[in-house]
């Protein structure tokens, strides 16, 4: 009886460890709560829409985000699908976190800012500004064209570590503060692009302070089979069928 009760308790704590993920799929064609902020404060942020349950945005300027979340948010995992359709000259894919107004970190692949061969970077600054400090720089060849690429940003406490496609592209950058400029410390989160047409999907969020809630579409029998792949990756299945 008392194996029972733990079997059940620790069937409880899974779902618990399970909250604090904001996932939006796109499916269903709407943008709610999403914003732009166009770097150098530009009036243009290029368009965006759902087509097929999948985000499109098209941008030949200046690197636009589409942004969401509380200033609050502290510690969190952000993590989405890009797959770039065309590109219409300079340009880049990015991912932004604990960013403040205008304010900002922001991690991209794509031309640097002087010609050159292609790059890999995380900066921080006012986005609407010139004021920009670059933590890591390193060369990088574009994402390639119609293919899928995932792209990670892990930011925790001072260090954050950006990942594509499950690989880590810049070593662990830690986020000092400097004079003039906010600690980062807290923010929303956000992805954008330059001088592209791109598709993204499957959007996510994970960390402590992160609201849970999805915008898909599944039914009750997907949901069941997800929540019980979950509790088998967490080591449970044996102990709860023990418990019977």
């Amino acid at each position: 009886m008392r194996l029972g009760r733990i079997g059940l308790g620790l069937f409880f704590l899974a779902f618990s460890a399970l909250a604090g993920t904001f996932l939006d799929t796109f499916d269903d064609g709407k943008l709610v709560d999403w914003q732009t902020l166009v770097m150098f404060g530009f009036e243009d942020p290029g368009s965006w829409e759902i087509i097929d349950g999948e985000l499109q945005a098209i941008n030949v300027g200046t690197l636009t985000l589409l942004t969401i979340g509380e200033e609050i948010w502290k510690d969190y995992d952000i993590e989405f699908d890009v797959k770039p359709l065309e590109k219409h000259g300079p340009g880049s894919i990015a991912v932004a976190a604990r960013i403040e107004g205008t304010w900002g970190v922001v991690c991209r692949v794509g031309d640097s800012w002087d010609p050159g061969e292609p790059t890999v970077e995380c900066f921080s600054g006012d986005l609407h500004g010139r004021a920009f400090v670059v933590y890591s720089e390193e060369p990088h060849r574009f994402l390639k064209l119609r293919k899928w690429s995932t792209f990670k940003l892990s930011v925790h406490g001072k260090q954050l570590i950006f990942s594509i496609n499950g690989k880590q592209v810049l070593d662990p950058i830690t986020l000092e503060p400097l004079h003039g400029f906010p600690g980062f410390l807290t923010g929303t989160v956000g992805l954008g692009l330059a001088g592209y047409t791109a598709r993204f999907d499957n959007f996510k969020i994970t960390g402590p302070r992160i609201p849970d809630k999805n915008r898909l579409s599944v039914t009750p029998q997907a949901k069941l089979a997800t929540t019980w792949g979950n509790l088998k990756q967490l080591g449970f299945t044996h102990l709860l069928l023990k418990s019977r």
